[in-house]
């Protein structure tokens, strides 16, 4: 008897452990958020109850339900409750420092699958249950979205583009700054296509490994260890063959893409996304909103880059100024599109900066003129609709998936807060309270 106490008490955490894990919780659970902001509404609603039953959101009401005794109860009466957050461009199996050039020849898959499932997780307690995965290796966040999605570890639901198709020598083209002698030339399955054929094939063996959308390099980039990251790198028929085969597979299409060229080619060629876009012009503004493109600006990988390539031996001397100089246009760029009227979800090429840090960016969106509200809204019902998934998620409503965050304060009054998530609950499981 002298040992009940003790093994109560360790029964009693292993129970809250599972509970904060996310593998266990009761069919109906109770939550009284003190302010709610839906995802949908333009305005926030005081004192609502949201009843959530397995993965669903069953009721949203005015005023505070009293719970039944079997119901697990949250008061977040003190908290502002939001949808949970969506990062539209993130890179899991990665993130960028000095030694990461030089890892591109000592890692394993392995040890980039470790570092996948450490960025997922750290990227879920920071609120977001949703990411685009534009571009990886050895398919690597194929294989985590698979382990997240059957229980294995803990992460955001992932949407993984499997790797970058680029042209030969383009911005998601590995072999760029190795030596020929020590590589074959890659092929449209390693993601390097040049042509039409090519293209088609590119696409299909994106399918074959299991990618849930494309992720294409319209133009060169800021990291990638060549001379030119503002140079078109496909033709406008190679984009457009790129998306009738991803229509085929109803895949979406995202463009990587800096300059005004290559911007403008990839929305006629009908991609579905725009990202950085750091120096689209007013030609290709008209021409997203002309054609329905959304933009992806990612505002704190520019301003990342810019802050290292001031730090002598960080990047590549290749890299330095390309870095120096397109990173800081992103937010002027932004407020240009915005103001002209483009569809923006919010994205943030996390794994250039730090996973974990994603909210970041919404301090750079407001700074740059876009109201609170909206830049929730980007990360929330817009970017549910460019992943063809409102239906499910994107707001806090009845049939709903239950994916539901709450912060101390309320973001709307300072965007900050939205860096401060004390609770993180994905399709109706806690994962942090």
């Amino acid at each position: 008897m002298s040992f009940y106490p003790r093994n109560r008490i360790i029964l009693y955490c292993s129970i809250i452990a599972l509970v904060f894990s996310g593998t266990l919780y009761s069919e109906t659970m109770v939550i009284h958020a003190g302010v709610l902001i839906d995802g949908q509404s333009n305005q926030a609603h005081k004192k609502r109850t949201i009843v959530i039953e397995d993965q669903l959101i069953v009721s949203v009401t005015e005023g505070y339900q009293i719970p039944k005794e079997n119901e697990v109860y949250l008061d977040l009466r003190q908290h502002t409750v939001l949808p949970g957050l969506m990062d539209m461009h993130v890179h899991l199996d990665g993130e960028y420092d000095e030694n990461s050039y030089s890892e591109r020849f000592s890692f394993e898959a392995a040890d980039k699958a470790i570092r996948a499932v450490v960025n997922a997780e750290k990227t879920l307690m920071a609120g977001f249950t949703t990411v685009r995965n534009l571009g990886d290796s050895d398919n690597v966040t194929i294989s985590l979205r698979n382990a997240i999605n059957a229980g294995i570890v803990s992460g955001p639901r992932i949407y993984s583009a499997g790797k970058s198709i680029a042209t030969t020598g383009g911005h998601a083209d590995r072999t760029n700054g190795v030596r020929e002698d020590i590589f074959q030339s890659p092929s449209p399955s390693d993601g390097v296509i040049n042509g039409r054929d090519e293209a088609f094939k590119g696409v299909r063996s994106r399918y074959q490994s299991g990618a849930d959308l494309i992720k294409i390099t319209a133009t060169g980039g800021v990291l990638s260890v060549a001379k030119n990251g503002l140079n078109p790198q496909f033709t406008e028929d190679e984009i457009e063959a790129i998306v009738e085969a991803a229509q085929d597979y109803d895949f979406t299409v995202a463009a990587h893409a800096h300059g005004a060229e290559g911007i403008k080619r990839a929305v006629r060629a009908g991609v579905d996304s725009i990202e950085h876009g750091s120096l689209m012009d007013e030609e290709g503004i008209s021409l997203m909103v002309e054609y329905g493109t959304y933009y992806v600006p990612t505002i704190m990988a520019g301003f990342w880059v810019a802050e290292k390539a001031m730090e002598p031996g960080f990047f590549p001397e290749v890299v330095r100024p390309k870095a120096l100089s397109i990173g800081p246009m992103i937010q002027e760029t932004f407020k240009k599109a915005y103001e002209g009227g483009v569809t923006i979800a919010f994205g943030t090429d996390s794994g250039v900066s730090a996973h974990g840090d994603n909210a970041q960016e919404f301090i750079y969106m407001v700074e740059a003129g876009m109201s609170a509200m909206e830049a929730i809204q980007s990360a929330t019902s817009v970017a549910a609709k460019l992943l063809g998934i409102s239906d499910s998620i994107g707001t806090i409503q009845s049939g709903k998936i239950a994916d539901i965050i709450a912060v101390p304060e309320n973001p709307l009054e300072d965007i900050s807060t939205l860096k401060r998530v004390n609770v993180v609950i994905k399709e109706g499981k806690i994962y942090k309270n």
